[in-house]
């Protein structure tokens, strides 16, 4: 027994060895065993097998500009006279991969804005990206238009107005879109003249004035802000809907240097004149001449009332305080 334990300890670490070896090859058998019993990966469905079960969606999805956001005409060619910059790719295909330069399809597929779909679908649903910031990554512009508004501030987004899939209105009509929100509003402009010459809420407020020169890449506003300016009159005010020609005083300079209100004032005046006959020109000299003389004989009368008021007023006050006088120094000479 003695034999044994001196045995041991001088052994020791051999059989702490052992035993480490043991618990880890015991742990390896286990972890392989639990590895085998898992299941695969689920494998992922192509974009293109998303269409054989949404027939409906694949339909407006196919002719929108995110299907032909790689293939659109004016998009090819900035890009290609732009030296075909690999970034723009980020927003045209789908996947873009900026290491390789590598994409799975032209054009903004399923997976931009859902991620990865595996075979679990359905049932387990399929993710969805396409908030409004996640839609401003590509349409920057857009956003920040956005961002300037009520819409904005009460978190109305892009999918709140615009089918996803379309890319279109939610309504045919663009203006029961607005009103859906701006009925009560709206009732004020009822009896517009804008409505009655048909019109609409985004015929002004969604308008985009195209730059006289459009940009290298083509990036330009859109009309997200709603506001209205000047420039949406003059838009319209000149050669293209009433008129039939250009504002007499319209320029693209004046229009740069943010004189459109004296433009818009001086073409109106012509624009009245040039419609009188000789008679009638005449006839509105003379009653321009006779209000300016009216003018001027009001004018001079209130200026003569207080004048004259003024002067009777000090001249009866002196005459009143030189009696006082008079009247002390009667009595002191008494």
């Amino acid at each position: 027994m003695k034999q044994f334990l001196k045995t041991i300890r001088l052994n020791w670490p051999v059989l702490l060895g052992c035993l480490t070896g043991t618990a880890v090859l015991l742990f390896t058998v286990q972890l392989a065993m639990a590895q085998d019993d898992e299941e695969p990966d689920a494998p992922i469905i192509p974009t293109q097998e998303c269409q054989e079960c949404h027939l409906d969606v694949a339909n407006h999805w196919q002719d929108s500009a995110h299907a032909n956001a790689y293939a659109n005409e004016i998009f090819q060619e900035n890009w290609v006279g732009l030296g075909e910059p690999v970034e723009c790719l980020a927003c045209h295909t789908t996947n873009f991969q900026p290491a390789t330069g590598e994409f799975d399809e032209e054009g903004v597929a399923c997976e931009s804005c859902h991620g990865e779909t595996t075979a679990e679908h359905p049932p387990e649903p399929v993710p969805i990206l396409a908030d409004t910031e996640y839609c401003g990554t590509c349409h920057t512009t857009t956003l920040g238009e956005w961002h300037q508004t009520g819409h904005a501030s009460e978190d109305i987004g892009c999918n709140d107005c615009h089918d996803p899939h379309s890319q279109q209105p939610l309504f045919e009509q663009s203006d029961e879109l607005c009103l859906n929100c701006h009925e009560e509003s709206a009732e004020n402009y009822v009896e517009d003249l804008h409505i009655q010459e048909g019109i609409g809420c985004v015929d002004c407020h969604g308008l985009v004035v195209p730059p006289e020169e459009m940009p290298d890449d083509g990036i330009v506003a859109t009309g997200h802000a709603f506001t209205i300016t000047p420039a949406t009159c003059v838009a319209c005010h000149t050669e293209s809907l009433h008129a039939g020609e250009a504002l007499p005083n319209y320029s693209h300079e004046a229009v740069a240097e943010g004189d459109l209100l004296e433009v818009l004032q001086a073409s109106a005046h012509e624009a009245e004149a040039d419609e009188l006959t000789p008679e009638q020109k005449l006839q509105t000299l003379e009653a321009a001449l006779a209000n300016r003389n009216l003018t001027l004989l009001f004018q001079g009368g209130v200026l003569g009332l207080v004048l004259g008021g003024s002067t009777a007023w000090f001249v009866a006050n002196n005459v009143r305080q030189r009696r006082e006088f008079e009247g002390r120094d009667d009595e002191q000479k008494r």
